[in-house]
């Protein structure tokens, strides 16, 4: 089979370490491989970006694995390889895949052949925003999943909040909170309303309860 990337490098990445094989030209046509173990870390990993430089490397593989990938990625790119992030399944219903060290190898020797086709990696600015977005999403959820917890709640206890207030976790609704709670050192319409009082402190309840009335007695 003809070998389409000279001096290539594949990477086997796990959770403390990372084994690396790298492929370059050999005696005559034969090819030489040599494979090296270093640990995850950020030295380590720098250390092997020296080596595949030494070795003129021009191109990396690697397995998207969870996370693991993202910081042997982040050390590879500032080098300035052509980097491939694979897919573990592709990779694994090709013949002749191994376990343990033999993978950097078999990653490396399908990179030379050109039958990898990495996946799509976008550049640091768009992963940064990515990152914020998707932050600020599961941010989002979160605070809504907690507004719908309060709301079941007092749905459970028999208390209308939302039935005088337009927004219950609003400034409106937080006034309708009990005096026990934090921050309500005053009495406010509870646990009485609605009454008909409650007008001069919420405009909601002023809309539920109407106008005021001597007989009432105020919030």
């Amino acid at each position: 089979m003809d070998v389409l990337v000279e001096r290539c490098a594949g990477v086997d990445i796990g959770k403390d370490e990372v084994v690396a094989s790298v492929r370059t030209p050999g005696v005559g046509r034969a090819r030489r491989k040599e494979t090296k173990t270093f640990l995850s870390f950020t030295a380590h990993l720098e250390a092997m970006a020296d080596w595949f430089t030494a070795e003129g490397v021009t191109e990396v593989v690697m397995e998207a694995t969870g996370s693991y990938w993202k910081p042997v990625w982040y050390v590879l790119e500032e080098r300035g390889f052509e980097l491939k992030l694979v897919n573990a399944r592709h990779v694994k219903i090709l013949p002749g895949r191994k376990t343990d060290v033999a993978d950097a190898e078999w990653l490396a020797e399908l990179l030379e052949h050109g039958l990898l086709r990495g996946s799509f990696v976008p550049p640091p600015a768009i992963r940064e925003l990515r990152d914020v977005t998707r932050y600020r999403k599961r941010l989002i959820q979160e605070h809504t999943a907690e507004c719908q917890r309060i709301h079941k709640t007092l749905e459970d206890a028999g208390i209308k909040l939302d039935s005088v207030a337009s927004d219950v976790l609003g400034f409106r609704g937080g006034r309708c909170w009990p005096p026990s709670s934090p921050g309500n050192a005053t009495p406010r319409c509870w646990p009485s309303w609605p009454r008909v009082g409650c007008a001069r402190r919420s405009p909601s309840c002023a809309r539920r309860c109407g106008a005021g009335s001597a007989t009432t007695t105020p919030c």
